[in-house]
């Protein structure tokens, strides 16, 4: 009997000891997951207290060497190669205990964040449809370099240092559960790259951007009382969780850049939005430690927000943001809506989304010629003669049509718009007449809260939304 007793006692012992013992990971860095190429790339973990830990990677010969502290943190470098399909691992060891990271691509690696429109899946929402969902979903067993994680919703009133999410690998099993959005950025740029792209979305539909920021810059803010707004019913509208604890734990995993699809949680705050963005571009940068790391986000589609054409004044907010993030680019979604759509904040088309981030990074980041990434932008209005002449950048072959243009408005001293006829004539000019505006004083283009147009460049990139007045907002406006 004591035989036995003493038997299930070692056998207690021993597991207690195999538990606390060895190499601990977390989540984000495991099998399927993808390294960025040409890189320093971090690995950390936890391991027992002051034990030394070795990394031995399949594409070197290296081994490189770290010492766990006292509380049993560590963390290591490897660097990395040019990116490739080929399958490689990672053995760890502690000298007593091993653990092997296996199926790991080379390539590039992208962190993707916001709110619905960025976490939406392909296989779409309730009611809300993924564009030619079925066929991608189908198609998926051939992104073979399309490697993907999503980060659990969690919240946290304080930094944590792990979270939760496993790669994936693409299938038609996996693949409905990637973010859309992302899904076909990387598809663009690894049919463009010829290299795998890895897939890190962490966002939180109805967040807004003060849930992406630290407790201690958003008492900066006047505006916000954390203690009362930590008490939201609605837990994505809370302040700083989402930081806390779903971006704060990836800081050390390193990527390429940022893609960014939120705002619509913003609306009716436009005054403080295009600032607290840059202020938050700003920190992430920071805690990243690897230099101004791009910024591409999303303007957010056309959408039936109410009175006072607050989504409009939101659009202009973000385009505003690009002069005051460096190495950052906005990609325009005034066309991408149907008109059955207009109470839909989550619009279906997700394709060209995706794809305008990927030529935004393209052209920005991989510095790839012969690619265009934005349509044109307003630039300059000349009155005369009971017509508005207008001039843009980002049309050096002009644009995508002549006549048939909607979506321009004008205005005159008693700032109320009415439906306008627009032209093209010449290069780079556009012109805009209104009978019942005979003096006109302002144009707008795409500037109400539902208001597609037409209007794009040759390459077929939209007219970024724009007005030339500087008229304040009312949001009892009509």
């Amino acid at each position: 009997m004591k035989k036995h007793l003493y038997l299930g006692i070692i056998l207690i012992l021993s597991a207690v000891i195999n538990a606390q013992a060895g190499i601990e990971l977390p989540e984000i860095i495991g099998d399927n997951m993808v390294l960025q190429q040409q890189s320093n790339v971090k690995l950390w973990g936890k391991a027992t207290p002051k034990v030394t830990i070795t990394a031995k990677a399949s594409w070197t010969e290296t081994t490189v060497t770290t010492q766990a502290d006292a509380n049993g943190k560590w963390s290591l470098h490897l660097n990395t190669p040019a990116g490739s399909y080929h399958p490689q691992s990672i053995e760890l060891s502690d000298g007593t205990f091993a653990t092997t990271i296996n199926n790991i691509l080379i390539g590039e690696v992208w962190f993707c964040s916001g709110q619905s429109n960025m976490e939406m899946p392909l296989h779409g929402f309730w009611n809300n449809p993924i564009m030619d969902a079925n066929k991608t979903i189908a198609q998926a067993g051939n992104y073979k370099g399309l490697r993907f994680v999503n980060i659990e919703h969690r919240e946290a009133d304080t930094p944590q240092e792990n979270c939760y999410g496993k790669w994936k690998v693409s299938n038609p099993q996996e693949v409905p559960h990637c973010s859309a959005t992302a899904c076909h950025f990387a598809l663009t740029l690894e049919q463009t790259l010829n290299v795998p792209v890895g897939i890190i979305n962490c966002s939180w539909g109805g967040s807004r951007v003060e849930g992406w920021l630290p407790e201690w810059k958003l008492k900066t803010y006047p505006d916000i009382n954390l203690v009362e707004e930590m008490k939201h019913e609605h837990v994505w509208f809370r302040p700083m969780i989402m930081y806390n604890a779903m971006l704060k734990p990836l800081q050390n995993y390193t990527i390429k850049g940022f893609l960014w699809y939120q705002g619509e949680s913003n609306v009716g705050k436009h005054d403080t939005y295009a600032q607290r963005l840059a202020e938050m571009v700003e920190l992430w940068r920071s805690e990243w430690k690897l230099g101004d790391l791009p910024f591409y986000y999303v303007e957010i589609a056309p959408y039936n927000y109410g009175w006072g054409e607050q989504g409009a004044f939101l659009r202009e907010a973000q385009f505003k943001a690009q002069a005051l993030i460096p190495a950052s680019g906005m990609v325009s979604t005034n066309d991408l809506v149907e008109p059955y759509e207009a109470n839909n904040i989550h619009p279906r088309n997700k394709t060209q989304v995706g794809e305008r981030l990927a030529y935004m990074a393209l052209v920005n980041t991989y510095t790839i010629q012969g690619i265009e990434d934005r349509g044109p932008v307003y630039r300059s209005m000349e009155l005369k003669e009971g017509k508005a002449y207008l001039s843009f950048d980002y049309a050096r072959n002009g644009f995508n049509r002549m006549d048939g243009i909607v979506g321009f408005e004008m205005a005159g001293e008693d700032r109320i718009f009415y439906p306008a006829q627009a032209i093209v004539t010449g290069e780079k000019m556009v012109i805009v007449s209104c009978e019942e505006v005979p003096q006109p004083v302002a144009v707008r283009y795409g500037f109400r809260n539902f208001l597609p147009g037409n209007l794009a460049g040759t390459r077929e990139l939209p007219v970024y939304p724009f007005r030339t007045d500087s008229w304040a907002w009312d949001p009892h406006a009509k």
